[in-house]
């Protein structure tokens, strides 16, 4: 399948881009959210973060004809020392796709896809030591009932959960969706969907990572500056929503006397997530659970 930005409009919209910024496109994936901002952008440089290599190489091809482009190859959470070992300490704006690209899931051996024969990886960054197998056929009973319930908010957890040990070793994708079509023979979407989304969480610590992102971004923005991140599924839009609401209020104590509100880090630009439209979604299915949160940052009295 062809690679698809998605919300591509909307979420580069959001940044309000200025003409000499300087910008990071914290999930560079194919390429598409980083093209829309560089085509806008003069004086400005864009930085591209992945750790994917096959996206490294995909997303360069296609920006070879930018000169305000560098493509970093790690992870997002290392965004601030990446950036300021190339002297860059504060950026005007950032956007987050944290989607999978279709070229990963859509590549059989990768092992992402459960429509796909492969061995268990689903390894965002094939440099890993860790794969999915590792955690399928070592992990307790009760980590796996936690992933599966927590990461994949899966109903059949303890039963697939236990089955999994019985049946170890496990080697392949298909190996595992024998497992959760015993439990899920009813199910509307795939059995092996909520399981294999909890898996590659566990495998790329995906939550954790998020998590401890969002400040180091709020940190390195200008004022005026934008956050516009784009998330898939409830674990991820909940912890994208409550570090915007969090750092968008101000609390004041019952009894103690302001004459004026501190001024909070952020403003929402987006009470409610912007989702994507009937034609997007008709162009693309992978759309469907895609939601748009952004904030900008306020001038904060030091």
């Amino acid at each position: 399948m062809k690679h698809y930005s998605v919300l591509l409009k909307e979420s580069i919209d959001a940044l309000k881009l200025k003409e000499n910024g300087i910008y990071v496109d914290a999930t560079l994936g194919g390429g598409g959210h980083s093209e829309a901002i560089l085509l806008s952008l003069k004086g400005g440089h864009l930085y591209g973060f992945d750790q994917d290599q096959y996206a490294l190489k995909t997303a360069q091809e296609r920006l070879k004809g930018f000169n305000n482009f560098t493509a970093v190859a790690s992870n997002f959470e290392f965004i601030q020392e990446e950036l300021k070992a190339l002297g860059i300490d504060k950026i005007d704006g950032v956007v987050m796709d944290l989607g999978m690209s279709s070229f990963q899931i859509d590549d059989a051996s990768r092992g992402f896809s459960y429509m796909q024969d492969a061995k268990l990886d689903m390894r965002m960054n094939q440099h890993q030591t860790k794969t999915a197998y590792d955690i399928v056929n070592n992990a307790s009973y009760e980590e796996l009932v936690y992933m599966f319930e927590v990461y994949g908010e899966e109903d059949f957890a303890r039963p697939i959960a236990r089955k999994i040990i019985e049946s170890r070793p496990l080697n392949t994708t298909f190996d595992l969706v024998k497992i959760t079509d015993m439990y899920k023979y009813k199910s509307k979407s795939h059995s092996a969907k909520q399981v294999f989304q909890a898996l590659r969480i566990a495998v790329n610590d995906e939550l954790g990572v998020l998590e401890r992102t969002l400040p180091k971004l709020l940190s390195m923005l200008n004022p005026d500056g934008v956050m516009s991140i784009i998330t898939f599924h409830s674990l991820e839009d909940r912890i994208v929503k409550h570090f915007f609401k969090t750092n968008s209020e101000v609390h004041v104590p019952k009894g103690i006397p302001m004459l004026k509100l501190p001024t909070p880090p952020l403003r929402l630009l987006t009470k409610k997530p912007i989702l994507p439209s009937e034609q997007e979604l008709t162009e693309n299915s992978r759309s469907n659970s895609a939601k748009l949160r952004v904030a900008i940052k306020n001038e904060v009295a030091e």
